[in-house]
């Protein structure tokens, strides 16, 4: 069983594929060449799908962080005769700066370690695990380290020191001294033909300066949001940034598959491919952050991804691989044991076969976005975003999955009928640029009907709150886009009393909010950071930023020593769940830092009473 918690792990990325590093110096996760790609370490879901750790042979005191304005990360040991430092990266490109990071990553994990004072016996593990640990390879020994032999590709570590091979496992110890440095690199290369070339200390150490100096170039760039947690919204930023598959502009929702939102549940979903649910919020997140270019490329993306779908009458799918693949099949990984023994484990993610009619919405509110006024528009992206709205007129009645992707029959979700009037509202804004002045006042008609059901049939007068469904007494976190989207003001009565009705139920002992109370899928689960990010930017609408502030502080404070969020926590103990990190949180910290921000310039706050 592999049960290390979730939030001790550290993100490295090349902006094509990423690893996640324990605080003791294990990498146990790694995928090669991109996101989506079979693990090579995945000690994560199982202890025996290998891993690769570097740290002392004894106790020590550590603390870690990534070097200021990147994510090359940093981990001091301190032990009882000195003190090692171990720096980790996936390196990028050669002299990639600013915009140009992840173009040229040559696919390579770095790993140096220096001992700054006194002495330090370290122990070095290697057991590669191709294919999620399906394949334990034969380890040969080469000029200048090791080559794994098994599966679909060649691995070579370049290792200054001997080690000593025990079946498909390596072992080295040494006792580094005072200015004593030792640097390794791990690449991948084809199965057949030439191998990789060994990479020597002193390469290594140019290429770890070389992705510090890319890091600090692109955040250079990036540093115009001005205002409360500015430290974290510019992490964030980066964070965003490392999820983010180069090549396309895709933005995957997390780094990993199979985390549980509950412990022993059954909610493991494979989250290494990009949401078009998320696409709203995350452009406007990236537009804090200054991410002007990445906004354009990630719209670009998703509009080359789904552009052929409407034009032959296919609904708009819901998610699609990084590379804009569309059969994102499920299939089950059954020799992994799973984090703490929490299964299945999948690869794929069969959600991409559902309905979500909130779809049409985020896409034309990302082009909204996206385009200036008036803007001319290549052909087929006004034709795609004409089809969008279009869809929405006709399918807004129907039922769907919603949201947060239900497994069981389909229902009349308000959010999903809220997004449709979005995709209908900002149609009728972009008009003149879809040159489509003559099906306003359809559309109008349309917006108007939505509006008229989601008033009727969305608001609960016994509860004071408007619900998940129409014609539901259950309360969900997704109300609070109402006020957040536009589609009534902050200061409407419905809305104010809808915000204190979740804080007041859906809020649990760690001060998070829950999606909703109740589930059709055994296990149950967390508390949502992004919907106590959404609480705290609703909040700060309806005018309430003193309470608005606190429940910011106390999402936030379930980021991990190095900033990075889980999607949940867990109730009981506050421990992250989900899969890690999470990009929709780090979506809704900036996303909420900028509300709070713009809503103390405004006049004082009304009390907000609990």
């Amino acid at each position: 069983m592999s049960g290390r918690p979730i939030g001790d792990h550290a993100l490295l990325s090349d902006c094509r594929s990423a690893a996640l590093v324990t605080s003791d110096g294990s990498v146990d996760w790694l995928c090669l060449p991109r996101f989506d790609s079979p693990a090579l370490f995945a000690r994560l879901l199982d202890e025996d799908a290998g891993h690769w750790a570097i740290r002392p042979t004894g106790p020590a005191d550590v603390s870690r962080r990534y070097l200021e304005e990147t994510l090359v990360l940093e981990t001091t040991f301190r032990t009882t005769g000195g003190t090692a430092v171990l720096r980790d990266a996936l390196a990028l490109g050669r002299r990639e700066r600013g915009h140009a990071l992840g173009t040229a990553s040559p696919g390579m994990l770095l790993r140096q370690i220096t001992c700054t004072e006194g002495q330090v016996p370290v122990e070095i593990t290697y057991a590669p695990r191709p294919e999620f640990g399906l394949v334990h390879p034969l380890l040969a020994p080469v000029r200048g380290g090791l080559a794994a032999y098994g599966g679909a590709h060649v691995l070579l570590l370049s290792t200054p020191i001997d080690l000593t091979v025990s079946g498909s496992t390596a072992h080295g110890q040494i006792t580094l001294r005072a200015s004593d440095r030792l640097g390794f690199a791990l690449q991948v290369g084809p199965a057949w033909g030439t191998e990789p070339m060994r990479w020597r200390a002193g390469r290594i150490r140019r290429r770890l300066n070389d992705t510090v100096e890319g890091w600090r170039s692109w955040s250079r760039l990036h540093r115009g949001y001005v205002g409360p947690w500015q430290h974290e919204v510019g992490h964030s930023g980066r964070v965003l940034r490392a999820l983010t598959f180069a090549p396309t502009g895709a933005i995957v929702a997390a780094a990993t598959t199979s985390l549980p939102e509950c412990v022993g549940g059954t909610r493991n979903w494979d989250y290494r491919y990009t949401w078009v649910r998320d696409a709203s919020f995350t452009l406007q997140a990236l537009a804090t952050a200054a991410c002007e270019k990445e906004k354009d490329k990630f719209f670009g993306f998703l509009a080359r991804a789904a552009v052929t779908q409407l034009h032959r009458g296919v609904d708009l799918q819901i998610m699609y691989g990084i590379g804009g693949e569309r059969d994102l099949s499920e299939r089950i990984l059954p020799h992994l044991a799973g984090w703490r023994d929490s299964t299945p484990v999948r690869s794929g993610n069969e959600a991409w076969r559902q309905r979500q009619l909130d779809v049409y919405g985020e896409l034309l509110d990302a082009a909204y976005q996206t385009f200036p006024p008036n803007e001319r528009l290549d052909p087929p992206t006004r034709a795609f975003l004409l089809q969008a709205a279009e869809t929405a007129t006709r399918r807004w009645a129907e039922p769907d999955q919603g949201i947060w992707e239900t497994r069981g029959s389909g229902r009349h979700f308000l959010h999903s009928k809220l997004m449709c009037w979005v995709a209908l509202d900002r149609a009728i804004a972009m008009a003149p640029t879809l040159q489509a002045d003559e099906r306003v006042p359809h559309w109008r008609h349309e917006r108007d009907q939505i509006r008229q059901a989601v008033e009727q049939r969305g608001w609960n007068p016994r509860l004071g709150a408007f619900t998940q469904a129409f014609d539901s007494d259950d309360l969900d976190a997704s109300a609070l886009m109402l006020p957040i989207v536009g589609f009534l003001p902050p200061h409407d009565p419905r809305i104010q009393s809808t915000v204190l009705a979740i804080a007041t139920h859906l809020t649990d002992r760690n001060g998070l909010i829950r999606r909703y109370l109740g589930d059709e899928i055994e296990g149950g689960e967390g508390a949502f950071l992004l919907c106590t990010f959404w609480l705290a930017q609703a909040l700060a609408l309806t005018g309430h930023t003193t309470r608005a502030r606190q429940v910011f502080q106390t999402a936030v404070a379930h980021a991990n020593d190095v900033g990075l969020m889980a999607e949940e926590t867990d109730p009981a103990t506050g421990e992250a769940l989900g899969n890690f990190p999470q990009a929709f949180s780090h979506i809704g910290l900036i996303n909420a830092a900028r509300a709070i921000r713009d809503a103390e310039r405004q006049p004082a706050p009304r009390r907000f009473e609990r």
